[in-house]
Parts: structure tokens; sequence; C-alpha cells
């Protein structure tokens, strides 16, 4: 039987969720409870995988298993044994064919903001400090000029190995909050390090060092080094993963492009 599971996590004292050697990971503290539970090795599969700091409210993998065990349960055994910053939301028996990775046609990220000199003690891995004010109007309008399909090799890491950086994006915006600002994008699907490059630019618009027009010319030079700014990991959310094509239509229109991914590069 295979298995998809939901689930939330704070990351802030995670090295992400790809499994790493000695380090303290998300897909380890499921993968050593299912490993008791069938006294074997037992891989999950991702749809996404968040590095280090970045937080989940809506996070999906599934796994294949022998055990007869019912969904609600699996939850239960899931909850009662995970830390107390992974939370299971559902757990659900799927086709054998689905694939958590290769059947996600789009992703939800949030990035939060707060504006203050002084320091939020209480927020200080769940939102990133701005010290100084923005125009969060500009900023917005920036944002506006990610969306359609672009090559984005000039808002990724440089570490990135993937040949292929096209990417759809469906939304994106900035919206004022009580306290600073958020960052909202939703895409096909992103590249390393790709929605916290795009806030550092919209960061540096928002102080006025950067203009928003440049943003066409710097996506046709494929330029890394032209965006030198990574902003930091803990104000990233993974928000949504979209396993369902109706799902993009429901929310963004009938007349988007969905990307059906047939390789591991649009992750």
């Amino acid at each position: 039987m295979r298995m998809l599971v939901k689930i939330s996590y704070h990351g802030g004292k995670f090295m992400g969720f790809q499994v790493q050697h000695h380090e303290r990971t998300v897909q380890y503290e499921f993968e050593r409870i299912l490993k008791r539970m069938h006294q074997t090795f037992v891989r999950i599969n991702p749809s996404s995988r968040t590095d280090k700091g970045v937080h989940a409210i809506e996070q999906c993998f599934h796994f294949d298993t022998h055990l007869n065990i019912a969904p609600d349960k699996w939850k239960y055994v899931f909850n009662s044994a995970l830390p107390k910053d992974i939370y299971v939301q559902s757990v659900e028996q799927i086709s054998d064919d689905f694939h958590c990775r290769y059947d996600c046609v789009g992703k939800k990220y949030r990035y939060k903001v707060y504006i203050d000199e002084e320091r939020h003690i209480f927020e200080h891995d769940t939102k990133v400090q701005q010290k100084k004010p923005v125009d969060i109007k500009k900023m917005n309008e920036t944002a506006q000029h990610f969306l359609g399909t672009h090559d984005f090799t000039s808002f990724c890491s440089q570490k990135t190995e993937i040949q292929n950086k096209i990417r759809t994006i469906y939304q994106s915006e900035v919206n004022e909050t009580e306290d600073g600002f958020e960052f909202v994008v939703t895409g096909s699907g992103f590249l390393y390090n790709m929605v916290r490059v795009m806030v550092a630019y919209l960061i540096l618009v928002g102080e006025g060092k950067r203009s928003g027009e440049e943003i066409h010319t710097l996506l046709e030079e494929r330029d890394r080094k032209k965006i030198p700014f990574t902003a930091p990991a803990h104000g990233l959310y993974l928000e949504k993963v979209y396993l369902d094509k109706q799902e993009l239509v429901n929310e963004f229109g009938t007349n988007i492009e969905i990307y059906n991914k047939n390789s591991t590069e649009n992750v």
C-alpha cells in the first residue's frame, strides 16, 4: 500500500528536510519511526526538500508499507512518536502509481518579515527583521514582473545543479501586514534558494537601492552575480503543495499553463 502524508513543521532546529549524516532532519524523524515499525528501512518520498531553518505549513510525502494500519491510526502513531516541532495533519491511502514528487504540479511559498529597529525575541526564528521602513507598494509592483514563464538563472543559487531553470509563476505579490510584510509566490516549481533571492531583491527595491524595472533585464542576462544577496532562511514557509491540477485551476483560473513533471528537474 502507498500512503500519502501531509505534515507541518517548525524548521528552526532542523538541518533541513533531507537526511544528512549525523544531523537532525525531518526525513530522519519519519524514517526512524517507520524502520522501527517495519523492522527494515523504509524510504519516504517528499514533494519538496526544504533547507536548514525553513518551515512548512504544508509538506507532503509518500511511503510504501505492507502493514495493515488504517490512515487515522497512522496519524496517531506518527504524532505520538514525533518531536513537538513536527505534526502530521493527515494520512491517506493513494494509488500505487502516485508519486509525491512527480505528481506535484505546483507549490506556494510565503516569506514573513517584520519591520522594527528593536528585535522581536519571540519571532527571531519565524520572521526576518527589517530595521528600516520599505516601500511595500513599490515592492508589490515589482513582484508582478516575476509572473509568467521565465528562466530564473539570475534568481537562484549558483550551486543549483539543475540545467533547466525555466519556471512558471502563477502568483507573486507583496502584502502589508500589521508588523511588516509578506511575499507570497506560487509556481510550477522552484530552484535552489530561488524564493530567498527574489525576496532579497524585492527588499533592495523597497529600500530604494534597486529599480523594479531591472527585473526583465536581469532575467534575460541569466547572471546570478547581478543579485549578490539571499534572504535568510527562517522567514520562509512552504505553504501549500498542489497535487491536483484542478486545485491550481480553481485558484488561478483556466488560462494558466500547468507544468507536468516527467523528470526531477522542476522541483
